[in-house]
């Protein structure tokens, strides 16, 4: 679309950040999100520096009926975070991270990253549950549920929320939590970016770490059934400090060697973490064994090498109702053609505090003891897009007779944040809730690019 001269010029004058057009320099870069496959034009993008600089954004992009994409860490795998023709509102130069140690309190601005958010709160022995990639975005995690190494003992992300600030999308900064605006606190806790741009969280903190016991032991894919089986069983029966995912996937040398691999973090102390993990070490014939005592900053970034920025990504997932042995066999067939070094299939065990939340308590529902199934398409070059978009459809088509109806919100792909059916599936029995809040927050549906409610 085009634009007068201006239009833009009359944001400039009232904002601190930078706003960039197409012909600016550093507009490429700008749009850039983390999956390779998502490549977009907005018509301008808006770098904000506080609050007051999304505000204007929000205000403006409703004066000239603009669009309106919201960028924190870019990480989803859907692409909302660009749009084309419209105002993508970029919040990654807030990044600020405030420490309350004595209150055990932290305060995450809405571009923040988990990088940048375990440094600041592990310099006081603390920590919240989050993404299992540092370079994940606080905000996004968060408002679609978190899950991450600390559920088990702390809950999900949005258990361990107490207060959002928003812009709504009447241009209105509000604070959400128990006491201001709960009906808005309860939808952001699992709804998504449907109520608003989130540009501060404010989260509650556990002692956990600076050093604890995890990391990752793999074998070798002929051991992949054995190991699978060891995992089910194991995780049938844990302490809610302890949580452990498991997965088929690929050496990170880049070798295309086969694995079946377990990882692992206790949020306890090293000495119950070692015991907790034993049974972890001590089975089978590892071909890798790096579980072990290490910093809490560390464990978030021992599967970042896998998640490069710029890598083409196609995920689909799904909540299993149970690990039958038929499940195993189908995960073991489909990895064995896996086109690309770089996909996998993991099954993520959520048990302990996370599924002791009532499951209307939050706008997330998934509160259920079990296992989420994610297939992971991952690759570099544009030209494989079709094999591996097609093995990630398989392999996720063929493991539905065990599926559950659980969707998590924040492995949705593009395809899928438009169906009414797979929206229905995320946000279970709190759909009609959501639509009520949305309505009354957001009535002409502003914040869509999303897994959207419709009000």
């Amino acid at each position: 679309m085009t634009m007068a001269i201006s239009a833009p010029d009359t944001l400039r004058a009232q904002f601190a950040g930078s706003i960039l057009a197409p012909a600016d320099a550093g507009f490429d870069d700008a749009r850039r999100v983390h999956n390779g496959m998502i490549d977009r034009r907005p018509a301008l993008v808006a770098r904000c520096h506080g609050t007051a600089d999304v505000q204007a954004a929000v205000r403006f992009a409703r004066e000239h009926g603009l669009e309106i994409a919201v960028r924190g860490g870019g990480h989803n795998v859907a692409g909302h975070a660009v749009c084309d023709g419209g105002l993508m509102i970029d919040l990654s130069s807030m990044r600020g991270v405030h420490v309350d140690a004595r209150a055990r309190r932290a305060w995450a601005q809405g571009g923040a990253t988990w990088g940048d958010y375990n440094r600041e709160t592990q310099l006081h022995g603390l920590a919240s549950t989050g993404g299992v990639v540092s370079s994940t975005g606080v905000g996004g995690l968060t408002l679609g549920g978190g899950l991450g190494w600390l559920m088990g003992k702390h809950g999900m992300a949005v258990d361990n929320l107490r207060a959002v600030e928003l812009v709504t999308a009447a241009g209105e900064v509000v604070r959400a939590s128990a006491d201001e605006h709960p009906d808005l606190f309860w939808a952001v806790r699992g709804g998504g970016g449907n109520f608003g741009v989130a540009t501060w969280l404010e989260f509650e903190l556990h002692p956990v770490g600076p050093t604890v016991v995890a990391g990752l032991v793999a074998h070798p894919f002929a051991a992949a059934r054995d190991v699978l089986r060891f995992y089910r069983d194991f995780t049938s029966k844990l302490p809610d400090e302890l949580t452990v995912f498991a997965g088929l996937l690929h050496a990170p040398d880049g070798s295309g060697t086969k694995l079946a691999a377990i990882l692992t973090c206790h949020a306890g102390g090293l000495e119950s973490g070692a015991a907790a993990v034993a049974p972890i070490k001590s089975f089978g014939t590892p071909v890798m064994d790096v579980i072990g005592p290490m910093p809490y900053t560390a464990v978030n970034t021992m599967v970042d090498g896998g998640f490069p920025k710029g890598a083409l990504n196609y995920w689909k997932s799904n909540f299993l109702t149970a690990l039958p042995d038929a499940a195993f066999e189908t995960m073991i067939e489909h990895f064995a053609t896996a086109p690309s070094p770089m996909s996998g299939l993991l099954l993520e065990h959520f048990h302990g505090a996370a599924t002791r939340v009532g499951t209307t308590e939050t706008a997330f529902p998934h509160r259920t003891v079990g296992y989420n199934f994610l297939a992971v398409g991952e690759w570099m070059d544009a030209a494989d897009t079709k094999a591996n978009v097609t093995w990630t459809r398989q392999a996720y088509d063929a493991m539905a007779p065990h599926f559950g109806h659980g969707r998590y919100v924040n492995y949705l792909n593009a395809e899928e944040v438009g169906d009414g059916g797979t929206v229905e599936a995320a946000f279970g029995p709190n759909c009609k809730r959501l639509r009520e809040v949305k309505r009354r927050y957001d009535p002409d549906n502003v914040f869509h690019l999303n897994q959207n409610v419709k009000p």
